[in-house]
């Protein structure tokens, strides 16, 4: 199937209109939609948050908002048009209601209840539909809710921040900061796409974070989940601060003590035991329960331990690595323990490593009045 240039520049278009649900949409797909008549478009549209107009509708609304018809038109949207009824009625209904003649999608959508009957739908009344312009980028923008409508379980993405020589503390535990401000305030990014950020206990009793969303204009912030083996978090953490939004917390335990769950429960905690045969938290049954809730994306931001036994459990699918100018020694603790999960063993072939794609590399300038130098940031997939 071939596509021509203005096919690709409206499909574009679309895309980039999604990107403006990024922060807001899950447990949606974020989702854009271009509507073209004469080569002129008439009509376009993103989808913001559940609940709310889909993009298509949206589009169509802007089409009549404009004085236009679209009748005989031609739409361009980068996930296939539901086709049953959720919390909104079926977007190839409408599509199919406001008479456009062609329908391009960038990609079908994974959901069991679409996963191609939105297309066939339109097929059914008439309307020409092509499927797969832009599909790769279509797929990028939601990583997340296609692993969960495939896997079960949310794309998990593990941020680290090091020193050049891969450390990320001093013996003694101290960690701020090794990277530059500007280099923490891109994390947040990453936060305010993500539905939950997950940490482990050791940091929340070593470094005490809010785990939300600052910096950054959002109307949503992640949840924040602990995993907590033996509920040591303390009821009055920095996890339960309601400054930005009332805190969503999730705490995870393999043994559940009434003593220590009651206050938990009472600061606003969510308490869910999940143990495996080591008397630990389940991770890959963490994740699948995560999925279940609707989670498309999961940040990590935990410490060594932690890190090598989501690793070990083959439960990461990303790592974000901003790295420092600065060396630390062989003394200093390092990004991952591959001890971290009890019944895997310290590596003794290069073979038996993880292996890892690079996907994007970039330099985070210094702010301003930051001393810090340039850091460097790494996104590589595991293989």
């Amino acid at each position: 199937m071939s596509f021509s240039g203005d096919d690709q520049r409206f499909m574009a278009q679309a895309l980039q209109l999604a990107e403006r649900g990024l922060y807001t949409t899950t447990p949606n797909p974020r989702v854009g939609c271009v509507i073209v008549k004469d080569g002129e478009v008439i009509g376009a549209g993103w989808h913001e948050k559940t609940g709310e107009p889909h993009a298509e509708v949206v589009a169509l609304n802007d089409v009549a908002a404009r004085g236009h018809t679209p009748a005989g038109a031609t739409a361009y949207v980068t996930l296939e048009p539901c086709s049953h009824t959720g919390r909104t009625p079926p977007c190839a209904d409408a599509l199919v209601n406001a008479g456009v003649a062609r329908v391009v999608a960038a990609m079908s959508d994974p959901n069991p209840q679409v996963a191609g009957q939105g297309l066939a739908r339109l097929n059914a009344a008439g309307i020409t539909t092509e499927c797969g312009l832009l599909n790769e980028a279509a797929h990028e923008l939601n990583i997340g809710f296609v692993s969960r409508m495939t896997l079960g379980r949310p794309w998990v993405r593990l941020k680290i921040a090091a020193s050049l020589d891969g450390k990320t503390a001093l013996q003694n535990g101290v960690s701020q900061w090794i990277t530059s401000a500007a280099s923490r305030q891109d994390v947040h990014q990453w936060r305010a796409r993500s539905c939950a950020v997950l940490t482990g206990i050791g940091t929340v009793l070593a470094d005490n974070p809010q785990l939300n969303v600052r910096g950054i204009a959002t109307s949503r912030q992640p949840c924040k989940v602990i995993v907590d083996s033996q509920l040591q978090t303390p009821p009055d953490a920095a996890v339960f601060d309601s400054t930005c939004a009332p805190p969503q917390v999730l705490i995870v335990c393999a043994t559940s003590n009434p003593e220590h769950r009651q206050p938990l429960e009472a600061a606003g905690a969510e308490v869910l035991q999940l143990p495996n045969q080591h008397g630990q938290v389940d991770l890959p049954a963490l994740f699948a329960e995560l999925g279940r809730r609707g989670m498309n994306e999961i940040l990590i931001e935990a410490g060594a331990r932690l890190n090598g036994a989501l690793i070990s459990a083959a439960c990461v699918d990303e790592l974000l690595l901003y790295q420092a100018p600065i060396l630390l020694g062989d003394s200093a603790r390092g990004m991952w323990h591959e001890s971290g999960n009890e019944n895997r063993h310290a590596l003794t072939e290069l073979a038996a490593a993880p292996r890892l794609n690079i996907i994007e590399h970039r330099i985070i300038s210094a702010v301003p009045r930051d001393t810090a130098l340039h850091n460097f940031f790494i996104r590589a997939r595991f293989l």
